[in-house]
């Protein structure tokens, strides 16, 4: 994986040196402007009451987000969910094989600067899984300055649907030679109010801390450390309930009545050590970090009053990466780079499985000592003809899965277990810089997803009412896409447009086999690389001055098609728009609405989801916000106070992507009246 270089949109060379502006670094591996990339992005500033990561990909081109409760909320790519897109922290793999849950939810908003959606095939850089595209988190950067001083900010929320606080504090200091960043973060919400009722289940409490610092080694070579630490308490999935007994209710006991998956406590811990800087001709920048994502997943039978299955695991991530980049020729730019990690796991799971007392606390691991190791080699080139740019990318990664046993109990699988892949994986756009206000561009591309550690080695019961058979022998998914769009900035007017084609062969899916599992009775469904499904839509956004006020608009229709079991793609978003209006001020009065409005979903997979997956109706909200900016105040040099009303019309609804029994989702928060004061020094 390209590490975040500095760059030009358009390489400008001067003296030998490399100036490049902070705009968007993910879409290159380097900081360049989105109208000299011939990918679709998509930079999401966070505030204060955006609650998780996925709240920020809701209603914008191309992304929405998949959700088992308030804290889950993962985010979704043109159709594509976590496995097939890369979420990164400070351009840190955060993916992970464990299925509860969203990885993209392992740092509070708070901290961050923004997040950069890239859209499409980005394997050339981030390797496995980038197929539905990548998601970075970027947190303030520590930079030098040539005045020594300390800058910061702070933030404080609070949010009447869920009774929740959120409040984060950030500061940075440089110095000609030395630079830090210092933040924190907490975050508590109660269980959310729905147009319907209280929703159960959907509180919880998290923590973050961030320290960063740079040091000069001489002239602008440099060291880096980055820590991070988030951890969360009590969180619940409650669209993983299942009742024993009844329709989905994936092999469950009846005697245990509904069954609900539950986190005790999570945390993730990044520990990254890196050096960048001008090295020769170009600029260097190499990292060695370790990270660990730890869960404890409960099942917790209402029946019982307590838990019955308890399941601890780690996932631990080690990895260096390394990047060059380098002039070849004036306008030519050259970027080689090296990326491994090896990531490994060995839940430890007990389950009471003795009716009528579930209380003999059996050992019954998923899977021993698994791990996946990935190495990669990669090459981009940008060069112009003309007003032209061209991005041609190509990489090759090999891929090795093991574990030193699959499932439990006289079924478990001792050999056999171990699978390589060597996979190729390249890339090739085009943007012609017609004007600032029209940027036509095309880019088609070859991606690739090894298979995570669940699919390999897991067997257990899912929610579908199968007991699905994990594969070590998979094959890797390998998508071809095609895009083209238009892009520019003109006069205060900013625009992006895209239509798009994937194909997905050797799906990773599960295939009924006609046999039924022996200790639970549930039919088995085995994981096998499937024919191929195939995605297509388009996709736009744009805002524009008009008077005082500035409008904006965003669209997604999107439609995905499974070519194996002839039928619709299994929870697909629904197409909608949204439309707003504003009157934006850095100080004084400022004001925005909007109006998000989705279509019916009625193309559901049958056959794959084994009906459950249900048609969901089509519904419009519209939130309103106003707020003050107070500009300099005493020793603050800027103070905001902003208050919104979400949901305004109370409107009960869910989206597609929420899981749950069929029918049985749970709603989407109701009206809630959110305030909240920022303020920076």
């Amino acid at each position: 994986m390209a590490l975040l270089a500095a760059g030009l949109a358009s390489p400008a060379w001067a003296g030998g040196e490399i100036t490049l502006p902070a705009l968007q670094v993910t879409a290159k591996g380097y900081a360049a402007d989105p109208l000299a990339t011939a990918n679709a992005v998509e930079s999401l500033a966070p505030s204060a009451m955006s609650g998780v990561a996925g709240g920020l990909f809701v209603g914008e081109p191309g992304l929405a987000a998949h959700t088992d409760g308030a804290w889950g909320q993962n985010p979704v790519l043109r159709g594509l969910k976590k496995e097939s897109v890369v979420v990164l922290v400070d351009g840190v793999r955060v993916n992970s094989a464990q299925p509860v849950g969203a990885v993209a939810s392992f740092l509070d908003l708070g901290l961050l600067d923004r997040a950069e959606a890239v859209k499409g095939p980005t394997s050339v850089l981030y390797g496995s899984g980038a197929m539905g595209g990548v998601v970075n988190l970027i947190t303030p950067a520590a930079e030098f300055r040539k005045t020594p001083g300390w800058d910061g900010r702070f933030s404080l929320g609070a949010a009447s649907a869920d009774d929740g606080f959120n409040g984060a504090v950030l500061g940075r200091y440089g110095n000609a030679d030395h630079a830090l960043v210092l933040g924190a973060a907490h975050r508590k919400a109660g269980d959310y109010d729905a147009p319907d009722g209280k929703v159960d289940l959907t509180g919880y409490e998290s923590d973050s801390l961030l320290f960063k610092s740079r040091h000069r080694l001489s002239g602008d070579l440099s060291l880096t450390l980055n820590l991070q630490r988030h951890s969360d308490d009590d969180v619940w999935y409650p669209g993983s309930a299942r009742t024993g007994g009844q329709p989905g209710g994936a092999g469950i006991p009846p005697l245990l009545g509904t069954v609900t998956l539950h986190s005790p406590e999570q945390r993730r811990e990044l520990y990254e050590l890196g050096i960048e800087g001008k090295l020769g001709a170009g600029r260097v920048s190499a990292a060695l970090y370790r990270q660990e994502v730890f869960r404890q997943i409960r099942a917790y039978s209402a029946n019982l009053g307590r838990d019955y299955v308890r399941n601890d695991v780690s996932f631990e991530t080690t990895g260096a990466r390394a990047s060059y980049l380098t002039p070849v020729a004036e306008g030519h730019l050259l970027t080689v780079g090296v990326d491994a990690w090896r990531m490994t796991g060995d839940p430890e799971r007990h389950i009471d499985n003795n009716a009528p007392l579930f209380d003999n606390n059996v050992r019954n691991d998923p899977f021993s000592d698994g791990e996946i190791t990935s190495t990669g080699l990669f090459m981009q080139d940008e060069f112009s003809l003309g007003a032209t740019q061209i991005q041609a990318g190509l990489r090759y990664d090999q891929v090795v899965g093991d574990a030193a046993q699959k499932g439990s109990g006289p079924s478990a699988q001792t050999t056999g277990l171990k699978h390589r892949d060597g996979t190729l994986s390249w890339s090739i756009g085009a943007v012609q810089a017609v004007s600032d206000a029209f940027n036509p561009y095309l880019n088609l591309g070859q991606a690739y997803r090894a298979a995570d550690m669940r699919e390999r080695f897991e067997d257990s019961a899912r929610g579908d009412g199968y007991y699905v058979v994990g594969n070590p022998q998979l094959e890797p998914e390998f998508s071809t896409s095609f895009e083209v769009g238009a892009k520019g900035r003109s006069g205060g007017m900013e625009y992006r447009t895209a239509i798009f084609h994937t194909t997905v062969k050797d799906f990773i899916a599960g295939r009924i086999t006609g046999t039924n599992h022996a200790g639970t009775g549930l039919p088995i469904k085995l994981t096998e690389n499937l024919d191929k499904v195939v995605l297509y839509g388009a996709e736009g956004g744009a805002s524009w001055p008009l008077g005082a006020y500035v409008m904006d608009a965003a669209f997604t229709w999107l439609r995905g098609d499974n070519e194996q079991d002839d039928e619709p793609m299994y929870q697909m978003p629904a197409p909608e728009l949204r439309l707003g209006i504003g009157q934006p001020a850095a100080t004084g009065l400022r004001w925005h609405a909007q109006a998000r409005g989705v279509a019916k979903q009625d193309r559901v997979a049958t056959d794959f989801s084994n009906g459950t997956e249900n048609a969901t109706a089509g519904y419009a909200t519209v939130d309103v916000s106003a707020g003050w900016g107070f500009g300099k105040v005493g020793t603050l040099a800027a103070l905001d106070l902003d208050a919104s009303l979400t949901n305004l019309l109370d409107k009960g609804y869910h989206d597609h992507l929420t899981d749950g029994i069929s029918g049985r989702e749970i709603q989407a928060p109701g009206r809630s009246f959110n305030v909240t004061l920022k303020g920076s020094f």
